[in-house]
Formats: C-alpha cells, sequence, structure tokens
C-alpha cells in the first residue's frame, strides 16, 4: 500500500507525524511519502520536499513564492501518475493542497484531507471546490461537521491532535531551573511564531512590552519559546541593528524544543496567532494573541476574512476570551497596560484560566492520529481488523463506524 501526505507548514506536520506514525503502526510495510519535516520522516514517511521550503506568510509574500510552488505542484502530480497511491492524505495548507487535491481527482485517487481549510473565516465559496475534489474530511473543531454537512460533503469530527501532544514534563521549579528563572517571580512567555518572518514582525515588539513591564515591575522576568521551524540564529538576526532590544533580548533565556513548557509555566503569554494560542488555551496559561502582517496583506485580508476574532482560541470558543492585538496595535506601548493589568490581578488571570479550560473540552478527546489513520486505511482498502478496540473508539471515547460522522466529541 502506498499514501502520499501533504503537510505544508509547521503545525500541520507536527500532526501529520502522528498519522504516520499509527499508519506504521498498522502496517508496518506501508510506503508513505510526501511533503513533511523531520518528525514525519521520523515517524517515516519518505520526504519529497522538506516543509520548509514552504514556509511563507502573508498573501504579498506568497506572490514572490510562486514558481517554487508550482515547480512542487508539478512533480507531485507527477508521482500521483508514476508511483500511483492508493490514497492521498492533505494537512491543511488550503491553497495548495485544493490543487493537489483536484489533480488527484482527475487520476481517480481518493483524497483524505485533514484539518479543514478555515472556510467557517474566509472565503467560504471554497467549501462547493473541497466537496467536489475530496471524498472525505477529517476535522478538528465540532462546528466544522454541520457546515460540510449542508454542502453535502462527507465528513467525520476526529478530535483535535492538539490533545495528543499536549505534554509537559516539568515542573514550574524544574522548568525555571533549566532556564535560569525565579520561580517565585512573574514570568511573561514569549512566542513569536513558527516562521522566521513572524519572529521578524513579532519578536521586537514583545522584548520591547518586556521592557516597559519591567519598569513599573522590576522583578517580571521573561523567556522566549523558540519553535523547531526557527533557529538561533534567525533569532539574533531578528533583533540585529535594535541596541535597546538586542541588549534586553539578551538578558531573557530561549529554550529550544521546550515551548509547551514555556506555555504550560509562564504566568502569562505574548503568542503569535496561529494554533499555539489554542495549545495555550489547553494549558490555561492567559495569553495575548499578537498578529501582523505586510500592509498591502493586511488590507486584502480584511476584505475577505469575515469572522469577529482571528485568533483560534476565540473562534473555537465562540466569543473573545484572549485580547487581540492586530497590525499597528502590535506595538510595546499599546501591549504594556494589559499586560500590567493581568499580572498585577490574580483574581483577572483566574477567570481567564478557567475560560481557557471550557475551550479545551470541545476539542474532544486525544486519539485524533489513530482515527486518521483508520479512516485512511478504509480508504485505501486496507483495513486492519485487529487493531486494539479502545483504537477504533470516536473522539468522544465511544465505538463508531468509520465514515459516519460525531459531533459530540467535547462540546
Amino acid at each position: 500500500m502506498r499514501i502520499m501526505i501533504i503537510a505544508g507548514e509547521a503545525s500541520g506536520e507536527m500532526h501529520g507525524a502522528g498519522v504516520v506514525a499509527a499508519l506504521k503502526a498498522r502496517r508496518p510495510d506501508i510506503d508513505v511519502f510526501g511533503v513533511g519535516g523531520e518528525r514525519m520522516e521520523r515517524a517515516g514517511c519518505a520526504l519529497v520536499y522538506h516543509i520548509e521550503r514552504f514556509s511563507v506568510m502573508g498573501l504579498t509574500e506568497v506572490v514572490r513564492h510562486l514558481p517554487f510552488i508550482r515547480q512542487a505542484l508539478r512533480r507531485l502530480d507527477g508521482l500521483l501518475e508514476s508511483r500511483r497511491p492508493d490514497l492521498v492524505i492533505l494537512i491543511d495548507y488550503p491553497d495548495f493542497n485544493l490543487r493537489l487535491a483536484r489533480k488527484a481527482r482527475m487520476r481517480g485517487i481518493p483524497v483524505l484531507y485533514y484539518i479543514s481549510p478555515q472556510v467557517w473565516a474566509w472565503r467560504p465559496r471554497r467549501i462547493h471546490a473541497i466537496v467536489r475534489n475530496v471524498d472525505c474530511m477529517a476535522v478538528v473543531f465540532p462546528f466544522e461537521v454541520e457546515l460540510y454537512e449542508k454542502a453535502g460533503g462527507k465528513v467525520v469530527f476526529v478530535g483535535h491532535p492538539l490533545l495528543e501532544v499536549l505534554e509537559s514534563r516539568q515542573s514550574r521549579a524544574e522548568f525555571c531551573d533549566a532556564a535560569g528563572l525565579d520561580p517565585d517571580r512573574p514570568i511573561i512567555g514569549m512566542l513569536p511564531g513558527s516562521r522566521v518572518m513572524e519572529v521578524e514582525r513579532m519578536l521586537p515588539a514583545m522584548a520591547g512590552t518586556l521592557t516597559i513591564v519591567r519598569q513599573e515591575l522590576p522583578g517580571t522576568q521573561g523567556v522566549i519559546g523558540l519553535a523547531p521551524t526557527v533557529s538561533r540564529t534567525d533569532l539574533t538576526a531578528c533583533l540585529a541593528g535594535n541596541t535597546a532590544l538586542e541588549e534586553d533580548a539578551g538578558k531573557v533565556p530561549v529554550m529550544e524544543g521546550s515551548t509547551y513548557e514555556v506555555m504550560r509555566h509562564a504566568d502569562l503569554l505574548l503568542v503569535t496567532s496561529g494554533t499555539a494560542t489554542l495549545e495555550s488555551a489547553c494549558f490555561g496559561t492567559p495569553l495575548l494573541v499578537l498578529y501582523r502582517m505586510s500592509r498591502l496583506s493586511w488590507w486584502i485580508a480584511r476584505r475577505l476574512v469575515n469572522i469577529p476574532d482571528i485568533g483560534l482560541v476565540n473562534v473555537v470558543a465562540g466569543r473573545r476570551i484572549a485580547p487581540e492585538f492586530l497590525q499597528d496595535a502590535v506595538d510595546p506601548e499599546a501591549l504594556s497596560p494589559v499586560v500590567l493589568e493581568l499580572l498585577k490581578d490574580p483574581a483577572k488571570r483566574q477567570a481567564m484560566a478557567l475560560e481557557l479550560r471550557e475551550v479545551r473540552t470541545r476539542l474532544g478527546t486525544p486519539g485524533a492520529s489513530s482515527r486518521v489513520a483508520d479512516l485512511a486505511l478504509d480508504m485505501a482498502g486496507g483495513t486492519d481488523e485487529h487493531q486494539p478496540d479502545d483504537e477504533k473508539s470516536g473522539p468522544s471515547g465511544e465505538s463508531e463506524p468509520h465514515g459516519e460522522r460525531t459531533a459530540d466529541g467535547g462540546g
């Protein structure tokens, strides 16, 4: 059996690794190849391209990246013909993956799409193209089920894969010891993003906010959680040229491979909008959501997006729990008063933490990767009937037949 799997960015690649590992556990001889990173490769996926080559943010920035995108699409289309996979699994990354879905459909290869494009946020008409070219949607939010059913598509709610990987192994004392922090003093965690471009745009404002906060609360500490797709060299380059920020950031520990520890043990988080806001919410740590892109990209995006909040934590909650700071508001002078208010008021932080725990319950139960792997093998014609019964259960923990949806997985 042969499966092509495409994950074009860091968060999708992490979830893709879980699916590849689950597939290999069921069928060790399965041939899995496609686009991913080190985690997918370690799980057993043969990489055609590394996700680093697909890492671009913003609408105008993508335009400059189009020659590579077209070349990659042609090569993968050629592999659909020459290697004839039994199934294509597409993970998020919609603009690229929906084009590949159409090519797979033309060749008669079934398509499983895992983690839906955000049709509920912008460009809702895409759902019709998705239903035409995708055989089954494996969605991670319960509210997505109704959208695809109304459009006539086949949809399964599998729960959110974050619940499989959210793990913090250190106590606050152990984490602070490793980072050189004082566990008895407040900690601001800074999560500037998984793309170098994001770090360039977000980290200076985060570091500047810490500088202002320290003037009023001198004991405040900072820590940077570095995504695996960003290196320390990238970090240094992002702060180059701004002496004040370089000095301040130089006193802030940088934690590699410990993002979840930062999320769990910080008293407050500054988080670049994306999956990290949802991860932070699952740890119950109060946060501020930040995002900035080029002015042209922002102008275009604001005319396309049709929801009031952009942070996933707020979207899933259905209301604004975490304050959002976008574009020009990503500024230390705007951020610092809100940070100070939360740090000075433990009751407000506790109230936000309680609301964030409610968000987690909406994401179902752990086991999304196993459910997607089972669904993939069904679609590819190779279900392993000897799976453990607990791995066949749905996101609510109850057994369910493949191909049928469940919307009761925790929300």
